[in-house]
């Protein structure tokens, strides 16, 4: 393996669904996970295609309860190319397929440079002789319509007639997900299939219930010998083109699958169907597609890519293709958000969380219109988030938890505990943090970007409604003579509610309330900065009456965070919560990161015990620089030495089974902040939540896409202590030995391949030659200003 490959050597059936979740391939318009193409879903593989923002809405039955999800559809499967040899005796063979021929070879390649697939087999048919098989597939990067197959077939030491089959296959459900099985997965209806010339078959069908219509069409042609048969063969629900084809050592057959796809969502076109199929008769050849292809993933890694020495270098470089895929240019022209498991599989049904809360800040520095874009999909559900507060009694915008269509609340009021088989009540939708998060991000993207008229605009929008929803919810205490927010679940999910409680929900949560009384500060500092036109606008457009405001002010002074043991709470009342025999438990079990569930298969349930699936209060020093806590908590009215951040950190690492992927990289990034040398071992599970599947089979059903941007974002602001304020750079650089090395470039206020490279005790910076102003670099003890076409080193004081 290079730094740029990474291979998969054998077949492996117990593995096959992580190899096709690591090897997907995507463009941010649509994604197809790296199955092999001649089988069809089943208990081994999992052939999907998902299209950004292609969703659809089922009623199930479930324990006797009708429930509805909505899910990301798993489209009609492109990729579909089978083949089988005729023995000598005239007859046909079966048709191949890895789980019944005997294999002498086989291996995958994913070049990640090139962002292609390779699969390399041979096989050794009993009546011919040995066959081999070489697939490089791709998901078009420059036309995000577009994705190709090419096959070799090398006749060894024989000759003969190879059938090949290749397919478009609608007889499709969502089955990524085995605990999801009792629900109704249907959601590809009324298909029709057809055939168009000589080389090309095509499939349209709608989904169920959002009535999107989808269409694809597959040219398939042979380069090289004559074919001795073609037949185009629509079927009910499948369109196949069969074709035969003489085979032998000195004559390998070539063939090339090259597939379009559309659907009712996409602009500038009538048909989906039309137009699918007039864009794969004009599509170029295989080599000619692959060419254009690599271009514009050089494109995406002459500005996004990321250099750091070994394997940690070679993971994140992994984690930045996934990314990339998900989250590409074309997602810019996209009304989509940020899947929390990309376009990798089904897994949390394809919906939006608080994930773009690790993806953005990577993005803000290298593909800012993305950002904006998934800005965007948040900004146009406002007035769902508005109605959605308004019927709980409430003012503002109270987002949900889980976003997918149109932005209602598609959290589920019951979840499968697959130990116990028992559904269970779910209470995730009273993680309203998710409105902090949203304003974060429109935030950290302004003072990434200068963009002020998005934040004069939409942005304010956002933030003034979050925080209008934020000052309704919060009640006054007289006896304590503080704010309090009450009835909500924070990060940690684990604790729901009170042990016996008859409602759910926690009260004064600390992240909640830090993080909202973050809000309002924000929102008050930016009703400051607009000009009085446009705050008088925004105040009439949003019926906001300034008469709001000195209790808004009030509020982000006066929110309460509890304490207990000389350490910060993660809410009231959690010091009543019982001791959990943490050794006990690990002795007990191979793995204890959803303790949730084992407690509850037992009868018992988290909510008694002081234990954590991830980072909570710890999540603030994630989100903010140990500067920025002190102040936000000073403004509280208390005090946040660094001892106490000590003693918090060491309380709650004793107390977390980090059941999240984020909960690795979170804790990593806040002990590499206060210089602990036991950080690494917490990045380093960051960096393999995912290629060795840390969480026992959920990264076959998707990539944690919040987890593998937020590995980027460790390095590029964690190590760095990079933050954009007041028109600068601010620099912290923290010490980690094991990643010590690093360089990467961003985009900031108009240059392009700012470049950051720390080695050898130094910290380099370099602003690419161009007309625009010098860039202002502010460090701990010093700030410098860099022109453009200069490069500035400076030495970093000993760790």
């Amino acid at each position: 393996m290079s730094e740029w490959t990474w291979q998969w050597e054998g077949y492996d059936p117990a593995g096959e669904r992580l190899r096709e979740s690591l090897c997907t391939l995507g463009n941010g318009y649509f994604a197809t996970r790296g199955a092999v193409p001649e089988c069809r879903a089943g208990l081994v593989h999992c052939p999907g295609t998902y299209s950004a923002g292609c969703y659809d809405r089922l009623e199930s039955t479930v324990s006797g309860r009708q429930v509805v999800n909505e899910d990301l559809v798993n489209l009609p499967n492109w990729l579909l190319l089978r083949f089988r040899l005729r023995h000598a005796e005239g007859a046909w063979g079966r048709w191949f397929s890895p789980d019944t021929h005997a294999l002498l070879d086989h291996r995958h390649a994913l070049d990640l440079r090139r962002a292609t697939l390779t699969r390399f087999l041979r096989h050794r048919d009993d009546e011919r002789g040995v066959l081999g098989v070489e697939q490089t597939r791709l998901v078009h990067m420059g036309d995000p319509h577009l994705a190709a197959l090419r096959t070799v077939f090398t006749a060894e030491d024989w000759a003969g007639e190879i059938e090949i089959e290749s397919g478009l296959d609608g007889e499709v459900i969502n089955s990524n997900v085995h605990r999801y099985r009792a629900l109704n997965r249907r959601h590809v209806t009324r298909v029709r299939t057809g055939a168009q010339g000589p080389a090309t078959v095509w499939l349209s069908c709608r989904t169920s219930a959002s009535d999107i219509r989808i269409a694809m069409a597959a040219r398939t042609v042979v380069v090289g010998p004559p074919t001795a048969s073609s037949e185009l063969r629509p079927t009910r629900r499948r369109a196949v083109h069969r074709l035969v084809v003489p085979i032998a050592p000195d004559r390998p057959v070539t063939v090339e699958k090259t597939v379009a796809l559309h659907t009712s969502r996409d602009t500038a076109i009538s048909d989906p169907l039309g137009e699918a199929v007039d864009r794969v008769s004009t599509a170029a050849d295989f080599p000619a597609l692959l060419d254009r292809h690599v271009a514009a993933w050089e494109r995406l890694w002459r500005h996004a890519d990321i250099q750091v020495p070994g394997q940690a270098g070679r993971v994140l470089r992994l984690h930045l293709f996934h990314v990339l895929q998900t989250l590409s240019p074309h997602t810019a022209d996209l009304d989509v958000g940020v899947p929390a498991r990309g376009l990798h599989g089904e897994a949390y049904r394809g919906h939006v969380f608080w994930d773009e809360l690790f993806v953005l800040p990577y993005l803000n520095l290298h593909f800012p219109e993305v950002s904006r874009a998934l800005l965007n999909y948040r900004h146009r559900r406002l007035a769902r988030a508005c109605r959605a507060a308004a019927a709980v009694g409430r003012a503002g915008a109270m987002y949900p938890w889980q976003s997918g269509s149109d932005g209602r609340e598609e959290a589920q009021e019951w979840h499968l505990n697959p130990r116990s088989g028992r559904w269970l009540p779910d209470h995730s939708r009273l993680q309203h943090h998710v409105g902090s998060a949203i304003a974060y991000n429109v935030w950290q993207y302004c003072e990434a970007t200068g963009d002020s008229e998005f934040l004069h605009t939409k942005g304010a929008e956002m933030l003034l409604q979050i925080a209008r929803f934020w000052a309704d919810l919060a009640t006054f205490d007289p006896d304590t003579g503080r704010y309090s927010i009450c009835g909500v679940v924070g990060p940690d999910e684990y604790h729901d509610s009170y042990p016996g409680a008859a409602q759910p929900g926690l009260d004064d949560n600390t992240y909640t309330n830090v993080t909202a009384a973050w809000v309002l500060a924000r929102a008050l500092d930016l009703l400051q900065r607009l000009p009085a036109w446009r705050r008088e606008e925004l105040f009439e457009h949003i019926r906001l009456d300034s008469a709001e405001l000195p209790t808004w002010e009030e509020i982000s002074r006066r929110l309460r965070v509890p304490f207990h043991q000389g350490v910060i709470s993660q809410f009231e009342g959690y010091d009543d919560l019982a001791e959990l025999d943490w050794d006990t438990y690990r002795a007990r079990h191979t793995s204890i990161r959803r303790l949730d569930r084992i407690l509850e298969a037992e009868g018992d349930t988290v909510n008694r015990y002081k234990a954590s699936k991830q980072a909570d209060v710890l999540m603030l020093g994630h989100l903010f620089s140990p500067t920025e806590l002190r102040n936000l908590f000073r403004r509280l009215g208390y005090d946040l030495d660094d001892e106490l951040w000590r003693r918090t950190v060491d309380y709650y690492l004793r107390r977390t089974s980090h059941g999240s992927t984020l909960s690795g990289l979170v804790h990593g990034l806040v002990l590499a902040r206060v210089r602990r040398a036991e950080a690494w071992s917490y990045v380093q599970e960051a960096l393999e939540a995912d290629i060795a599947d840390i969480q026992g089979g959920t990264t076959a059903e998707g990539i944690h896409l919040g987890a593998m941007a937020g590995t980027l974002d460790l390095v590029q602001r964690g190590l760095t202590g990079l933050e954009t304020r007041k028109d600068a750079l601010w620099l912290d650089p923290v010490p980690l030995p094991a990643l010590s090395e690093y360089g990467f470039s961003l985009r900031f206020r108009g240059h392009w391949g700012v470049g950051i490279r720390r080695r050898s005790g130094q910290l380099e910076i370099s602003v690419p030659d161009s007309e625009e102003s010098p860039i202002r670099v502010v460090l701990t003890d010093r700030a410098v200003t860099i022109a453009p076409g200069e490069t500035c080193t400076l030495l970093l004081p000993a760790s």
